[in-house]
Order: C-alpha cells, then sequence, then structure tokens
C-alpha cells in the first residue's frame, strides 16, 4: 500500500509563526497529488514533512496505513526528487542511479537489471558513462528521477523538478513525468509545483496552500479537489485569483438584489450586473465582489456588458488577449479574443459578462455557490 494521511499537520520553527496549520489530506493507492501556492507558502515544507526531512511539530502522519509521525526518513518507503537534482558529481550516470541500491546491498545482478531498465525507460542507456557535468540540465533531471525510480518506493515526492528546465523541456519532462507514473502501479506521487500549468496537467487532486497578507490563514488548507473543482468552483477569492492563468478579473460593487439562483450587483461605475449564484446568505447593500475568468468575458454587446478602454494587447497567435481599463488604482482587466482580432489602445470596447460565468466573493473573501451545471465529459473518439 502507498496511500498517505495527513492529520491535523502542524509546523512551526520555534516561536516563529505556523508555517503549516491544521493540515488534513489523503493520497490514495495510485493518486497522483499535487501540492501548489505561491512562494512561501509551506508546500515544500509539508512535503519534507512527510519525507522524514522535517519534524512535525504536531499531527499525524500515515503512509501506507502505519504510523510514520516520527519514523527515520529510510524507513519511510518514499523517494524524492530534488529541485537542485542532487547528484554527485564525481559518479556517473549508471553509479547516481545505483547509489541507494549499492547501499542497501542489494544484489549486484539486481542493481544491473533495475538500473538497465530505468535507463531504457528514460532514454538515459547513451548517457550511463557520462557524469553529471557532461550533461544538459534536461538529462540530469531524468537521472535525478531515475535514482527514485530505481529505487521502487511506495511514495514518489518531486520538489519542483522542472523549475530548472527551459520552457520546451518542461512540458516534455511534464509528459515524461506523467507518463511514468501511469507505470508506477500502486505507488502515489506527490508533487510540489509553484507552476499552475504542472498542477493542472498533472494532477487528480490538487491541495492549495494559503499566503499571502492573511497571516491567519496562512499556511492552512485554501482548497483541495480535482482541478477542474478549483477552476470551475473556487471556495474563496483567493483561490479564484490564483488558478488560472491570466489570473481571474475582479470588479469591485454592493449586491442589490438576491434570490435562489441570481444576484444583481451594482458595480463602482454604476453598472448592474446579474450573476447565477445564490446569495442570500449575504446582506444586501454588503459589500462583494464580481469575478470572471479572460476567456469567460469576451468583447461584443450583449444586454449585459461594460464598455472598456483597451490599454494594451497580446497576441500569441492563437489568441489574443486584450487589457482593458479598470479605472484607477484597479489591475487591467484582461479578455482573450480570437487570434485574429485587433484593437489598438485608445478603443473602446463592449465586453460581455455571461451571467452563467460570473462568480460572487463576499467582503471576506468566500465565494456564493454557483448555480450552474458544470460537467467534464470526455469525448468520444473514433
Amino acid at each position: 500500500m502507498a496511500s498517505v494521511t495527513l492529520q491535523s499537520i502542524y509546523k512551526a520553527y520555534g516561536a516563529a509563526a505556523p508555517v503549516l496549520k491544521d493540515v488534513n489530506f489523503d493520497v490514495a493507492d495510485g493518486e497522483f497529488c499535487v501540492f501548489i501556492g505561491p512562494s512561501g507558502c509551506g508546500k515544500s515544507t509539508l512535503l519534507r514533512s512527510i519525507a522524514g526531512l522535517e519534524d512535525i511539530s504536531a499531527g499525524r502522519l500515515e503512509i501506507g496505513g502505519q504510523d510514520m509521525t516520527h519514523t527515520a526518513p529510510a524507513r519511510r518507503g518514499v523517494a524524492m526528487v530534488f529541485q537542485s537534482y542532487a547528484l554527485f558529481p564525481h559518479m556517473t550516470a549508471r553509479e547516481n542511479l545505483a547509489f541507494g541500491l549499492t547501499l542497501n546491498k542489494v544484489d549486484k545482478a539486481e542493481i544491473a537489471q533495475r538500473v538497465g531498465e530505468v535507463a531504457r525507460i528514460l532514454q538515459l542507456e547513451e548517457l550511463l558513462d557520462r557524469k553529471p557535468k557532461a550533461m544538459s540540465g534536461g538529462q540530469r533531471q531524468r537521472v535525478a528521477i531515475g535514482r527514485a525510480i530505481v529505487r521502487e518506493p511506495g511514495v514518489f515526492l518531486f520538489d519542483e523538478p522542472l523549475s530548472n528546465l527551459d520552457a520546451a523541456l518542461r512540458a516534455q519532462t511534464r509528459f515524461e513525468i506523467a507518463r511514468l507514473h501511469r507505470n508506477f502501479g500502486r505507488a502515489s506521487t506527490i508533487y510540489v509545483t509553484h507552476d499552475q500549468v504542472e498542477a493542472m496537467t498533472l494532477a487528480d487532486r490538487i491541495l492549495l496552500l494559503h499566503s499571502g497578507e492573511d497571516t491567519a490563514r496562512h499556511g492552512s488548507v485554501a482548497q483541495c479537489g480535482s482541478p477542474l473543482d478549483l477552476y470551475h468552483f473556487p471556495r474563496s477569492k483567493f483561490v479564484a485569483g490564483f488558478i488560472g492563468s491570466p489570473k481571474m478579473n475582479f470588479l469591485a460593487g454592493h449586491l442589490e438584489q438576491a434570490a435562489a439562483g441570481c444576484a444583481h450587483v451594482r458595480l463602482a461605475c454604476g453598472a448592474l450586473l446579474a450573476a447565477d449564484v445564490d446569495a442570500r446568505h449575504l446582506a444586501i447593500g454588503s459589500a462583494v465582489t464580481l469575478g470572471i475568468r479572460p476567456e469567460h468575458g469576451h468583447v461584443g454587446s450583449t444586454v449585459q456588458h461594460l464598455v472598456r478602454e483597451v490599454q494594451w494587447q497580446e497576441r500569441l497567435g492563437d489568441s489574443t488577449y486584450l487589457y482593458l481599463d479598470a479605472g484607477a488604482h484597479h489591475a487591467p482587466m484582461v479578455v482573450k479574443a480570437d487570434g485574429r482580432a485587433s484593437a489598438l489602445p485608445g478603443h473602446r470596447l463592449p465586453v460581455a459578462l455571461p451571467s452563467h460565468q460570473l462568480h460572487l466573493f463576499d467582503a471576506d473573501g468566500w465565494a456564493a455557490k454557483r448555480c450552474v451545471d458544470v460537467t467534464d465529459e470526455p469525448l468520444c473518439m473514433a
């Protein structure tokens, strides 16, 4: 078994403010889970606590149903891939791959067999006799991943393994990690990253940790769930603003009317917008924030739209992002348009804001329930 259970995990360094607070999470056998959050939120500390490289101040850690809270790292049945590769510079790739097995006095024939199999899977056969200084960054990272795989652990831990690679190599290695996970069988994978593209594409489930100005929530779980859960149904403004690139647009206003499936919000500019949410628990007149993702607003006049002035356009070939004036002291409103779209700075455009795509957050940043049906039905490929 390779399940991981975190029960009320708390981590603090002396009298300093806690790094992790009341973290509860379960990783099932064979599941790929990603820990994500802003820099300093504690995601790497949480991973290192699972590996046994950090002591847990309070709470309980179970791996495979066994209490591992105070167990030595070598006895936890986990293997970790570090951001910095952590290869021995004086050893060849073959020796780096075999090092852990050699320490554990595994039979030489079995070591050769395992190293050869991992080298084949990761396409390292031609690199086995090279030392790290004679390899590229991507090749070193594959050796580091291979060193973890060759141990055949129950749990794989990855600490931002792709951050030192260029964009093209990141995409290629991301695919390799996903493919390898499918071949791990019942082994579980926990992966730490600050890159939400990695999180959204790799994860079965995501654990997003709080960080930022709200010190009361720092180091606690903001939301956990499938990537599409966090994308379509964020529990808070923090989650909505973190998941998605470019980030969600936010429009401040006041609640004017609330029914079971619709809320009307008066924006600071005077516009009245309807959102398909249940805001009956909020007081009429209370300060609220509407949110809409750049890809859900679109240029064009409808019953519900705002008129905004273009500040800048970002042309990416298949799409164009329009940055629109949102008023003094506010970040520009971003709308995704067709790649052929073009609007010069100074042009005023109507931006449609469909009610079923709007989110609503109260003054404390918590989301109102969306009254929309978002399905994720797979396409049937003939």
